[in-house]
């Protein structure tokens, strides 16, 4: 038995041996958690030890000599949280990243900071965010994306910029849009030329202390774009490809689709016209409306689209249309029958872009390179975007002393813009006409057999006149976007180059002397070609215009920055700074009609009319920075900065001005007394005060009288005045206040900001309206102040944080509210401008209305309140008099706005979802409005909302919707009726994607494979359907290009 046990004792240490034999080598591989890629240049050691080495290009590593008794490893590296493994022959390591090592970089003016030490306002959007937008222009990609930034767009178009608006509006004329500062350099371009793939960063800086630095361009607030660069490592290459297609996002009101019931409705106005007005009996009534409606007099539409028998009448005295009655009219010539404008004009477009990029990064130089493609169909025919797009960033360290950079970038895009999709009383706005146009014309021309007819093979479309089809349309005659769209040609070629380059010299410890300079320039060519075939220029023979615009920026910046620190623990950190800047837009035009070639843009093929013109403009800013940060042990931080800024918009003995910024930090969570609070990773108190100024005026002499030149070939005439100058015209002044608590709770998981803020404005630049006898009709002028002030809440919480598993919400808050503080003498605390009031103590944002008194039980008119001669309240039938009792609306500004989202990522699927939020505000919403008229025979042929079958009746006298009249033209004024909640809850983007596993991607030669599906505006809810109150703060429409819903699948690939 001793044999036994022996000989297994024996065999058991031999094994032992072999084992402890086997792992004196170990190798591994260790990745990052947060985009799976190898971790170069970690820190392998063996615990209790001095053995150790660092992974390579891969991530690899190898150690030979590890001792046998040796149990565990630590890993470690730069910004991500150690890893201690037990030692076996191959380890796998999966490092996360720790925010509490490296902090997160705030990118701020002339600079970074630390998000632990930064004492200002700022929201951030990275990458990951940024990308799953699908938009063509940057700003568009900011809605309910950062607190304290309110996004609305009027213009759907591709290509287009939204209005941005951080923490309200500071003036009433003066300009409301921030700053876009790309690399550190101010941004004069297009924003449509920045490609959103290349962008790493958003940050938004909203106080004075993040903005003061800028000067008067940054006084509404500073959007900083940081662009990508090389990751340390092996040169990456990425491509991304998209396909989608685009659809409308905003869907038409409800209105009328029935030929039939649009023509009944459109009967019963011109009946009661008859009845009411005209003191007809019944039976004249009817022959009266009956022979009236396929006129165009007299609230008729002017056409005739169904065939009656003989001697019969459309509309029986029922009300109801001749059951013997057949859609279609054929009058020897000519078939009409309708056409349904929306279906053929909003048809799906395609979405296609292609995103390549080269980085890396070794110990001296830093390069990116991108090339991109977008292709954007838009909603209607002729109104897509093409853009290609290149950017070259190279950062190289030439020596210990000197580092130098250049980051350029050039566009070449196509934008076929047809202006007339913004106007809302355009004849060629295909969304006014599609929206609002009965259901009762055609679009096309047709022969007698049905057939559309051609023109040199082109088709034939009805633009409502009689040489057309024999007609004449009510509903804006000489009129057809589809035909326009069709045949017109509208575009902008752009050629837009951005660069910026600097040198830094580091001619002593903690001392750097730096050259920043930014160049942008864009030369926009505009050719219109207006048909010769048909519309309203084809009697012209069609008329083209020729425009080329050149707008260039130049930036300088020179600055010195010195850090140092006493004592251990006092840091310091000084910079002065020189800010130069000038701005220069040059514009030459033609134009001529009667064309030689009907296809042909030049103005040379004209033959008569020919007219052309120029002009050009230029302004120009300096400025003189200081600023003093100090940190004791990034505890207690203070900054402070000030700024001398001049304007060549002032006349030169009010051209300075000095402004200045202060905040301080305190971070409580480094003082002893918070360590018991283990719960609480980081606490940080901030505060900030300052002022900057504002010289957008709007006219860059805006100090000078202005004149036109006139003259004939005997000479020059006088000039006539046209703009009357203001010598004491001055900076407006905006004094902003900001505090706040950053927060990190529970292990990170849950980490915010709370601020309280507040702006006002004094000496604010205003055009005050005049007499137009002296011929100008407003003066610019100093007058008032006005505050904007209110609470910002951003929160991130990290529901799951695992290995394989993590799941995030996030929300974000505003509340801004508005009061005028004081307004010009002259105007005794009130200035009424059309609908809009602005009055001492009160928001700006309100209309100045007639107030609704709805409809009249007895005759079904519309009624307005007013006032008796003892000043009793009335209801009064006469607009008119209603209008010298309007009244105020309340603040038509929300009470919150933001955005919230959430993500989740699991075992290589990733789903996120953003969405954009609006609750307690008002709006006009001026597109019901227009179809809520009760068949006037200004709106003869216009659409109705499917409210309208609610119209008061000796039937239904309960009701507040006026009774059909084609000769009461105050049913649907504007009036407080057609104020609605703003309110809306929209579907920003839903992106879910798949990567694929690293095992499966090695093998083909890749580095990371994903595939994705996306979609953006995918819905709205609203108080009514067709309104969008994110078109503006006081009104809203379906009559102007509204906003895209596209849906994309994609790949994503890097090697």
């Amino acid at each position: 038995m001793k044999r036994k046990l022996m000989l297994l004792l024996t065999c058991l240490f031999v094994g032992i041996g072999l084992v402890t034999a086997q792992i004196t080598k170990v190798t591994g591989t260790v990745i990052s958690e947060e985009d799976g890629l190898p971790v170069v240049g970690a820190s392998i050691l063996v615990k209790g030890t001095t053995v150790g080495t660092v992974t390579d290009m891969d991530g690899k590593f190898t150690l030979s000599n590890v001792p046998s008794s040796a149990k565990t490893l630590v890993i470690s590296f730069i910004g991500m949280t150690s890893q201690e493994v037990g030692i076996k022959a191959n380890v796998s390591v999966v490092l996360k990243s720790d925010t509490e090592i490296l902090d997160e970089v705030v990118v701020t003016a002339y600079g970074t900071s630390k998000k632990g030490t930064f004492t200002g306002s700022a929201g951030v959007m990275k990458a990951d965010k940024i990308e799953q937008r699908q938009v063509s222009n940057v700003s568009q990609a900011l809605s309910g994306a950062v607190a304290g930034v309110q996004v609305q767009s009027s213009n759907g178009q591709p290509g287009t910029s939204a209005t941005v608006r951080i923490r309200g509006i500071g003036s009433i004329n003066a300009g409301t849009d921030p700053l876009y500062v790309v690399d550190g350099i101010p941004f004069d371009g297009d924003l449509s030329s920045i490609n959103t793939a290349d962008i790493e960063s958003i940050t938004v800086l909203k106080d004075a202390a993040s903005t003061a630095l800028y000067g008067a361009r940054g006084a509404n607030g500073i959007i900083m774009v940081t662009t990508k660069k090389g990751k340390m490592g092996k040169a990456t290459v990425n491509f991304d490809a998209k396909w989608g297609s685009n659809s409308r996002a905003v869907k038409n009101y409800d209105v009328l689709e029935s030929a039939q019931e649009y023509l009944e409705r459109e009967y019963s106005a011109i009946y009661n016209t008859g009845l009411y007005n005209l003191n007809y009996d019944a039976a004249k009534a009817n022959a009266y409306a009956n022979s009236a409606i396929t006129t165009k007099t007299n609230g008729g539409n002017g056409y005739q689209i169904y065939t009656l028998p003989e001697g019969q009448s459309l509309i029986g005295m029922d009300g109801r249309l001749n059951p013997n009655a057949t859609l279609g009219y054929n009058d020897g010539k000519h078939y009409f029958t309708p056409d349904n404008w929306s279906d053929i004009m909003f048809n799906p477009t395609l979405r296609q872009e292609y995103n390549l990029s080269v980085s890396g990064s070794t110990d001296r130089n830093n390069f990116y390179v991108s090339l991109g493609y977008l292709d954007d169909g838009g909603l209607v025919s002729g109104s897509g975007f093409e853009r290609t797009s290149g950017r070259v960033r190279d950062d190289y360290q030439v020596n210990k002393w000197l580092k130098v950079g250049v980051n350029a970038s050039f566009n070449y895009s196509k934008s076929f813009y047809p202006g007339d999709q913004t106007a809302s009383a355009s004849s060629g706005n295909a969304f006014m006409m599609a929206n609002w146009i009965a259901p009762v014309y055609p679009m096309y021309v047709r022969d007698a057999q049905g057939n559309i007819m051609t023109n040199k093979g082109r088709q034939v479309f009805d633009y409502g006149t009689v040489k057309d089809a024999g007609r004449d349309r009510s509903f804006m005659s000489i009129s057809n976007p589809a035909g326009q769209l069709a045949y017109d040609k509208t575009e902008y070629l752009m050629d837009i180059l951005n660069a910026n380059w600097y040198a830094e010299i580091t001619p002593l410890a903690g001392l750097t002397l730096a050259a920043r300079y930014g160049f942008s320039i864009d030369n926009t060519r505009y050719h219109a070609l207006q048909n010769a075939y048909m519309g309203q220029f084809a009697s012209m023979g069609g008329a083209v215009t020729q425009r080329q615009e050149r707008t260039s920026g130049f930036n300088q910046q020179y600055s010195a920055n010195y850090q140092f620190t006493l004592k251990e623990h006092h840091h310091f950190d000084l910079s002065a700074i020189y800010d130069g800047y000038t701005y220069k837009y040059e514009r030459v035009s033609a134009s001529g009609s009667y064309l030689y070639n009907p296809e042909d843009f030049f103005v040379d093929n004209a033959a008569k009319q020919k007219n052309g013109g120029g002009y050009g403009h230029e302004r120009a800013s300096i400025g003189y920075i200081g600023r003093v940060n100090y940190s004791y042990d990034d505890k207690y931080i203070a900054n402070v900065s000030f700024r001398r800024d001049g304007s060549s918009r002032f006349a030169p003995e009010n051209r300075w001005g000095n402004f200045w910024s202060a905040s301080a930090a305190w971070m409580l969570t480094k003082e002893e007394f918070m360590n018991k609070f283990e719960w609480v990773n980081m606490l940080k108190l901030k505060a900030s005060f300052g002022q900057q100024g504002n010289d957008a005026i709007g006219n860059n002499y805006a100090w000078q009288d202005q004149f036109t030149i006139t003259g004939s070939d005997s000479g020059w005439a006088d000039g006539t005045l046209y703009y009357k100058g203001n010598p004491d015209l001055s900076w407006e002044t905006s004094t902003s206040y900001n505090i706040g608590v950053d927060f990190a709770l529970f292990g990170n998981s849950l980490s915010g900001t709370i601020e309280y803020f507040g702006r006002k404005s004094s000496d604010m630049l205003y055009y005050k309206p005049v007499a137009g006898s002296m011929g100008y009709t407003q003066i610019p002028m100093n007058i008032g102040s006005m505050t904007n002030s209110g609470i910002e809440i951003d929160l991130n919480y990290d529901i799951i944080n695992r290995k394989n598993i993590t799941w995030n919400v996030n929300l974000n808050a505003t509340s801004v509210k508005n009061k005028i503080n004081e307004l010009h003498p002259d105007l005794n605390g009130r200035l009424i401008d059309g609908t809009r009031i602005y009055e001492e103590g009160e928001s700006m944002y309100r209309l100045y209305l007639p107030e609704w008194a709805g409809v009249n039980p007895e005759n079904g008119v519309a009624q307005y309140w007013a006032k008796d001669e003892d000043g009793n309240r009335i209801k009064t039938e006469d607009l008119n008099i209603a209008n010298k009792y309007k009244v105020t609306t309340g603040d038509l500004l929300p009470d919150v706005y933001g955005g919230l989202g959430t993500s989740v990522n699991a075992f290589g699927f990733d789903a996120s979802i953003q969405l954009a939020y609006q609750l307690g505000g008002e709006i006009r919403d001026y597109g019901y409005q227009m179809l809520m008229h009760n068949g006037y025979t200004s709106s003869a042929g216009r659409n109705w909302h499917t409210d309208i079958r609610d119209a008061w009746t000796p039937e239904n006298r309960n009701t507040d919707v006026p009774r059909m009249s084609a000769s009461d033209k105050y049913a649907n004024s504007t009036s407080t009726r057609f104020m609605v909640s703003s309110d809306y809850l929209a579907i920003n983007n839903i992106t879910v994607g798949y990567t694929l596993p690293r095992h499966i991607v090695n093998k083909m030669g890749l580095s990371k494979v994903r595939v994705y599906f996306s979609g953006d505006n995918l819905g709205m809810l609203t108080a009514r359907k067709g309104l969008d109150p994110r078109q503006g703060f006081t009104s809203a429409s379906t009559a102007t290009y509204t906003a895209i819903r596209t849906l994309s699948g994609g790949i994503s690939l890097s090697f």
